[in-house]
Formats: C-alpha cells, structure tokens, sequence
C-alpha cells in the first residue's frame, strides 16, 4: 500500500543527513505524539489545505508499507469520517519510493 507524508524541505533534508525521518507533523517531533502522520492518496490534499494552507513549499512522501521497517496501522481520526494511516516509528528512508514538490496553490 502507498501512504503520504507532507513534509517540509528542510526536515526532509535533514532526515536525509540523519539516516531516518522523525516529524509527526508541523511542529511535532515522532517522539513528542508517538507517530507521523500519513494519509491516504484522497485524504491529501484535504490535510494540505487544513495544516498547510500557509505554506509556499512542501514535500509529498510517498511510502511504500512494505519497505516499512516500522510498525503502521489506519487509525480513527477524531472528527473525521476516515482513518488515517501512521507509523508507529522512524521512517527509514528507503520506505519513500518518491518525493514530489508541490506549491502553494496545490
């Protein structure tokens, strides 16, 4: 299964240099909520237009759940009618099979 992850370019980058990738999402290390936030394909650009709406630049990760060397699960999500899949752990960076740049007006 693929899953997403925004991600900024600079955490991105230093994941890159680290070895593994350790943001839950804006603002939120893996180790302060537990997990990182991912989505679904449809579920994307819903998360972007809520939390990132601000932003001129941002990282779609696409991973790959197989190359997963950390536990994931979907998750009920309060208010929303969907779950919402999360790694339970680093992610290894050979999981993200592609990286896109997206705009602003993404």
């Amino acid at each position: 299964m693929k899953i997403f992850h925004l991600a900024f370019p600079s955490d991105w980058n230093a994941a890159l240099a680290a070895g593994e990738y350790r943001v839950s999402t804006r603002g939120a290390t893996l180790d302060e909520i537990g997990f990182i936030h991912c989505s679904r394909a449809e579920q994307t650009a819903g998360v972007r237009s809520m939390f990132y709406a601000d932003v001129d630049e941002l990282l779609v990760l696409t991973i790959d759940t197989d190359r997963l060397t950390s536990p994931w699960q979907l998750d009920p999500v309060q208010g929303a009618a969907q779950t919402f899949p999360h790694v339970y752990g680093p992610l290894n960076l050979d999981a993200v099979v592609h990286v896109d740049v997206q705009g602003s007006k993404a």
